[in-house]
């Protein structure tokens, strides 16, 4: 089952988690007996601060141009894709010229990486101008129905991120077994399935994303509970791992971690339960909390001279 085929898993924040992502990968590469038999990372999601393409997640801030290559490198080097989550819902075609987003496109244009899409304009501007991109089609898209979900399978997409509201809905799997290894399912989401708030959400990020505004509060009635792995573990959307072998069974091999906008903490748990061995887990936990202190300490230093 699980050992007879590749299992590829998604990983958050390609900038944000960074330091976090090469350590378990690092990791993955000494201790391979440690993690999960037939597990690869498939890509690490996420954007550079401040890219007005981005959506999901407001994310504030700049990245350099070397910095970019850098951070492109950690990943594309070990054969790891990078994916773009350009899913602001709110794009207009005046902002697919975005100078910024446009270098960022250059820079990681090399037939390797890949990008996230719900935005008709500029999913017509990608294809036409970066066509060596992988084009992912995105939860953000909501789409609930099942028959429109496979017509959207159906596209040329080189995958469909399944909406987590139907993480547990039979008749839905059953109907997109077929397309199965095209199929990516987002495992750990934090909100609630059918969330009447949760397109209003995402249209308030990708404003804020647009307008460079991060001090916008919303109202979203999950914001009093508890943002850690184990309050996670019991929302209803949740695949546990001694459910993913039932998916596995039935084709499905693209599995997604949340992260983005969540503490370090609520990542870094995430990992060891989808990718460490049970029994492992002890160990790569104290393997990573280490390197993390001394790449926090190494920083200090630097700052200090």
């Amino acid at each position: 089952m699980r050992n007879k085929k590749e299992i590829y898993w998604h990983l958050p924040g390609f900038c944000y988690f960074r330091l976090l992502n090469q350590v378990i990968l690092n990791m993955m590469k000494d201790y391979p007996d440690k993690f999960r038999e037939g597990y690869k990372v498939g890509s690490v999601y996420g954007t550079f601060p401040g890219a007005i393409w981005n959506g999901g997640r407001a994310v504030a801030g700049f990245t350099g141009k070397s910095e970019m290559e850098s951070v492109l490198k950690i990943y594309n080097s070990r054969g790891i894709p990078v994916r773009f989550t350009w899913t602001n819902s709110l794009l207009e075609e005046k902002h697919i010229y975005d100078t910024y987003c446009n270098l960022i496109m250059r820079l990681a244009n090399n037939g390797l990486n890949q990008v996230l899409v719900n935005s008709p304009v500029l999913e017509q501007y990608i294809r036409q101008e970066y066509p060596n991109y992988k084009m992912i089609s995105s939860t953000t898209k909501r789409i609930l129905n099942t028959e429109k979900l496979k017509e959207e399978l159906e596209k040329d997409y080189y995958l469909v991120v399944l909406d987590y509201d139907l993480n547990h809905d039979e008749k839905a799997l059953e109907a997109i077994g077929p397309y199965a290894e095209r199929v990516e399912i987002l495992v750990n989401e934090v909100c609630y399935p059918g969330c009447d708030l949760r397109e209003q959400h995402y249209l308030q990020q990708s404003r804020l994303q647009l307008e460079f505004d991060t001090d916008t509060s919303f109202p979203c009635p999950n914001r009093s509970r508890q943002r850690t792995f184990e309050e996670c573990k019991k929302r209803p959307a949740f695949i546990s791992n001694e459910q993913i072998g039932a998916y596995i069974e039935r084709g499905f091999q693209n599995f997604k971690i949340a992260g983005r906008g969540m503490p370090i903490d609520y990542v870094k748990e995430s990992y060891l339960y989808f990718l460490v061995k049970e029994e492992h887990q002890a160990f790569i936990r104290g393997k990573i909390d280490g390197l993390l202190l001394q790449f926090q300490n190494a920083r200090q230093v630097k700052k200090q001279r």
